[in-house]
């Protein structure tokens, strides 16, 4: 599908006000198309005034601009992220995986009231989120035909890069914040925000080169260390620091202690994209980075031995989905009810202190369903363990271990 074939049609396009954004239905409406710019409120910290993104696309061509009401829905899909511990190759918190597969169902129910039926996006054609976008769309609504600019031959023609776009917005004036000294491209929501392309294509840009949008960086963060205490009750944090608070709230306020110290903000990863090519990301999500280590803690005094090993199993297949897209698959729901009975006994107080952008474990308390007893673990002769109890024990492991000997399995 290309321009020519959108010709007096309708289509709703994903838009965020920024240089894609506006270059796509600038140049859309200029061929003929009738461009409905949906953008979703996902609480995004670059952002203030959902007015001005309105302000933005209506003056870029958009015929209609429907801002989509997601805080709460990014709120509670980030608490199964954090649930789930769903981190990808390593720290990614995938804030912005699942944030495409919030946006993309809500744009999808949005789209069925209105009787539109062809979803378009801005994401490139070497990226994740065209995955993403086609897969749940496929999903949730086969019906729909989905139109990418990137994958259209007439829109590369005329932009085989962002200096191109930049220029046309320029001469379209339109304002966008992207700039040919400062090319790389942010993504916000309210877990965090996603910086890559531009620069930071080159491993010799400095992952600080980015300027923090949710914080500072540990070495600017203050001199003294600060505590937070967590309550969390069947999996969900429901207090901070003594005080009440809703899901929402507490990402918020997360952000901003975390933001402060300069936790979770800067994190690089070169990753593997689902596509095969390597791609470079400079990362903040210090809120995620907050709950999601007070979580860690928690689920370390609940687990046994079996269920750690089978949750960790989860907890990479859980964050291998969201990244490539899979987030509304039979497949993810099967994990994410299993991983819903470990939120089930999730209930406890987690206190961090966060200095210079570390979290040190302060302290847990009122953990009713907590494993760990000090007078187990103790050293000293205290609680119901008896050492001696460990030598049959000893001996029946022992017989196997011997056979490997015996058996030429092992040598010295």
């Amino acid at each position: 599908m290309n321009a020519k074939d959108l010709q007096g049609k309708t289509i709703a396009f994903a838009g965020s006000g920024g240089l894609d954004s506006c270059t796509i239905t600038r140049w859309l409406t200029d061929q003929g198309v009738r461009v409905i710019c949906f953008t979703a409120d996902l609480g995004q910290p670059d952002e203030d005034d959902p007015a001005a993104i309105e302000a933005r696309m209506l003056k870029a061509g958009a015929a209609e601009f429907v801002l989509l009401p997601v805080r709460d829905a990014i709120a509670q899909a980030g608490l199964q992220v954090i649930q789930a511990q769903a981190c990808y190759e390593g720290r990614y918190w995938n804030t912005t995986g699942i944030a495409r597969c919030v946006l993309t169902k809500a744009m999808i129910l949005e789209m069925q009231k209105r009787g539109l039926t062809i979803f378009s996006h801005g994401a490139t054609g070497r990226g994740n989120d065209q995955v993403r976008f086609q897969l749940i769309t496929n999903m949730l609504a086969p019906e729909f035909e989905v139109y990418a600019p990137w994958r259209d031959q007439l829109f590369l023609d005329r932009f085989p890069g962002r200096s191109e776009m930049i220029d046309f917005c320029q001469e379209n004036g339109l304002s966008v914040s992207a700039t040919k000294d400062k090319p790389y491209s942010t993504d916000a929501n309210l877990l965090g925000l996603t910086h890559e392309s531009g620069l930071l294509e080159a491993l010799t840009t400095p992952a600080q080169f980015v300027k923090p949008i949710m914080g500072c960086y540990p070495q600017d963060a203050p001199d003294e260390p600060e505590q937070i205490t967590i309550r969390f009750e069947n999996g969900s944090p429901v207090a901070i620091n003594g005080e009440s608070i809703d899901l929402v709230g507490a990402f918020l306020r997360t952000n901003a202690i975390g933001g402060k110290h300069g936790v979770g903000i800067g994190t690089h990863l070169v990753e593997n994209r689902f596509v095969g090519i390597k791609s470079r990301g400079v990362y903040e999500s210090p809120g995620v980075e907050i709950l999601g280590t007070a979580y860690a803690y928690l689920l370390q005094l609940i687990l046994d031995r079996r269920a750690r090993e089978f949750y960790e199993q989860l907890s990479l297949l859980v964050a291998k989905q969201i990244y490539q897209g899979y987030w509304f698959d039979l497949a993810t729901q099967m994990m994410l009810a299993a991983i819903d009975r470990t939120a089930t006994l999730a209930t406890g107080t987690i206190t961090l202190s966060l200095y210079k952008g570390n979290l040190f474990f302060v302290g847990a308390d009122d953990t009713p369903h907590s494993l760990y007893s000090e007078e187990n673990a103790s050293m000293e002769g205290v609680g119901d363990y008896d050492h001696a109890d460990s030598e049959g024990l000893l001996r029946v492991f022992g017989v196997s271990a011997r056979v490997l000997f015996t058996s030429g399995q092992v040598t010295l």
